[in-house]
């Protein structure tokens, strides 16, 4: 009986999850149309490579607290202790890490557009997006808190809500300041994303304040210490250790990529352009069908990992054949329809004949890109993480010297072809890792 109702409840969260990052994907690309058409190639340049930096901060406030939260909460719930000290715990740390990067990436935004983006205009932007960084970590650590208890509804409602008012306040800002250049552009769609996420963090947390699990139990003494530091720190410091080395390498080469444009084109604006057409316009019209994918990768991680614990080899074995067939037609599906269709697509929807090419040409590698996303699912759900972080450290380390070489000699076409390569080099080698660890 207690199965059968966590089957449906499983069902019926992996229903509202696939549902909400579909509906979320498909606003997402409206956004990304929306202000492409404000900000044209050369603003959809600087856009990307402060939001390239800006991962960086936000891997340092909440990339380790949100991954914490989830297992911390659902080991306090399993323990049959209180939640309410859980969450002011976790809330507590999660405010500490968003304000320290908030503080870093403000003092910080001044020397980093200048030296490091080549592009003072960034310094506006990277100023304006750094008080969302508490936001973003404490209401991660809420909706944390809300998965351990199986409850998705808190967590898609703000989510939803946070790309509304994103959208809304992008558009009413851009009507107000795109005409004074690039930077006042970028700068107004990303202060309409410092509010979405100040709105979203209080819904969850309007939520969190109104859920009986959250306060605490009258007559019960509530635990001081519901975990220990000890537990907290060994999961925080290497998943943020981890995540700030990736999205340090990645935003080295996103700002690696227009120098070395420009060195090839003799034109630091149209190499702004190029980039801001290829990240910021044709790569989210390649990853957009993925998220008929998403939920089946998040949904077969938990299930590898019961095989795994199971010693079932055999049933691990049968998911991932299974998986395989699927995600392989439906990736060779995607980079074929992308070849024929791309470039009519990309023009219609962005007026773009240049990011149509693009979105052609990358074709040959969404099928690597597609597979590689789903075996890593399983390689976390086989506890091989470590494994996909040295294998995306080792692509990072080739494409950066790689960038650095061919693209102030052979411009665009070398970049492309260093991005087929690099999804086909670490769909490789993790989907040997996948075999051999199935064996």
């Amino acid at each position: 009986m207690a199965w059968g109702k966590r089957g449906r409840l499983y069902a019926k969260n992996a229903a509202l999850l696939t549902v909400s990052g579909l509906g979320l994907r498909v606003l997402g690309m409206v956004f990304r149309v929306c202000i492409a058409g404000y900000l044209g190639s050369e603003g959809m340049g600087l856009y990307q490579l402060i939001l390239a930096v800006y991962m960086v901060f936000t891997s340092l406030a909440s990339a380790g607290i949100n991954v914490a939260s989830t297992r911390l909460a659902a080991q306090s719930l399993a323990r049959g202790r209180g939640m309410a000290a859980t969450l002011r715990g976790l809330c507590t740390a999660a405010l500490s890490l968003g304000s320290v990067a908030m503080l870093a990436q403000t003092l910080l935004s001044g020397p980093i557009a200048r030296w490091f983006l080549h592009d003072a205009r960034a310094e506006l932007g990277l100023r304006v997006l750094a008080p969302s960084l508490p936001f973003i970590a404490v209401a991660g650590a809420v909706r944390g808190c809300f998965l351990a208890q199986r409850r998705v509804e808190p967590g898609i409602l703000s989510q939803s809500i946070e790309q509304l008012v994103r959208m809304g306040a992008a558009v009413l800002g851009l009507r107000a300041v795109a005409a004074w250049g690039a930077a006042w552009g970028c700068a107004a769609v990303l202060l309409a994303s410092t509010v979405s996420e100040a709105v979203s963090c209080a819904i969850v947390w309007a939520f969190a304040m109104r859920e009986p699990a959250f306060r605490p139990r009258p007559g019960q003494a509530e635990p001081t210490h519901p975990y220990q530091e000890k537990e907290l720190y060994d999961i925080v410091l290497p998943v943020t250790g981890s995540r700030l080395l990736a999205s340090g390498l990645q935003a080295a080469e996103s700002s690696l990529i227009p120098t070395c444009l420009a060195r090839y084109l003799g034109d630091r604006a149209a190499a702004m352009a190029q980039y801001g057409d290829l990240k910021g316009m044709a790569m989210p019209l390649l990853f957009f069908p993925f998220s008929v994918l998403a939920a089946l990768s998040s949904l077969l991680m938990p299930e590898i990992t019961r095989a795994r614990t199971r010693k079932d080899n055999a049933a691990a074995r049968r998911l991932v054949g299974r998986m395989l067939r699927l995600s392989g037609a439906f990736a060779l599906a995607a980079g074929a329809g992308f070849f024929v269709f791309g470039a009519p697509l990309a023009a219609r929807l962005y007026g773009s004949a240049a990011v149509g090419q693009y979105v052609r040409v990358l074709a040959l590698a969404a099928p690597f890109m597609y597979l590689e996303s789903m075996v890593d699912g399983v390689l976390k759900g086989l506890g091989e993480q470590l494994a996909t972080f040295r294998y995306s450290l080792l692509d990072s380390v080739l494409r950066i010297p790689a960038i650095v070489l061919l693209l102030p000699r052979y411009g665009m076409p070398a970049f492309l072809g260093i991005m087929v390569a690099s999804n086909a080099l670490t769909c490789t080698l993790n989907t040997l890792r996948m075999v051999r660890m199935l064996r």
